[in-house]
């Protein structure tokens, strides 16, 4: 198969991209560094010619809007006609759409619903590296801060391969979910994280407000009990990337 990544050199679309390599498949990656612009369209349509599918792993950056980007990156990739479009998106993005990257993920998928492409939606919970990024967004100073979080992580080379999976395979409309294979707690990840990086280990938990916050502790964002669970644990994710 010939497969186009948009975004194929962020943290999923990066592994996908391996992923679809290890299988034998042409792999096209769709990025600013390829002179691909996925927002504008400069190169895209030459760049989707005879592609079996394409998914949109695409991240936004801080100085985009979420929902202005990702149903810009929607548009741009339909506009070409491909047979199949894969939107990697969030679990229970729908039911926590006041955050603007939830906000964001919705918008992409009744982007890919309303395109008439054929399409799979690719919901899966946080990556491992979250827990890093709370990290790095939390520092105030000598203080590091944590949103009281339920969660169920999941490898991001796992997401990746169910990535190709679901190219591989008939459009499908909304797949089942993908989580890790069990729930933690983020304070606990984060904390987690700081031992086992030499960052530190001094964590202080808080409350995030409104209904995004109490969606984050209340369970509202934890996958269903059909969601498809990945292998690889948060613990064993930090044995694996920090051995030492």
């Amino acid at each position: 198969m010939r497969i186009a990544i948009a975004g194929g050199t962020g943290q999923a679309g990066a592994q996908a991209a391996l992923s679809a390599r290890e299988r034998g498949h042409e792999v096209v990656v769709l990025a600013r560094s390829a002179g691909i612009d996925l927002v504008a369209g400069t190169g895209v349509s030459s760049a989707l010619d005879d592609v079996d599918a394409v998914i949109d792993a695409s991240g936004v950056s801080p100085a985009d809007d979420p929902t202005e980007f990702h149903s810009a990156v929607v548009r741009t990739l339909t506009k070409a006609n491909p047979p199949h479009l894969v939107v990697l998106s969030i679990v229970n993005c729908d039911r926590a759409a006041g955050h603007p990257l939830y906000a964001g993920k919705l918008a992409q998928e009744q982007a890919a619903e309303r395109s008439g492409t054929p399409f799979t939606i690719a919901r899966t919970t946080q990556f491992h590296e979250f827990a890093a990024q709370v990290w790095r967004m939390g520092t105030r100073g000598p203080l590091h801060f944590s949103p009281r979080m339920r969660t169920q992580p999941v490898a991001v080379r796992e997401v990746g391969a169910h990535l190709v999976d679901l190219a591989e395979a008939a459009p499908a409309g909304r797949a089942a979910d993908l989580g890790g294979p069990r729930e933690e707690a983020l304070v606990d990840m984060v904390r987690g994280f700081a031992r086992a990086s030499g960052a530190g280990r001094f964590v202080i938990p808080i409350n995030m407000g409104g209904a995004f916050g109490r969606a984050q502790r209340d369970g509202s964002l934890l996958p269903g009990s059909d969601a498809r669970l990945g292998t690889e644990t948060f613990s064993r994710w930090l044995e694996r990337v920090f051995p030492a």
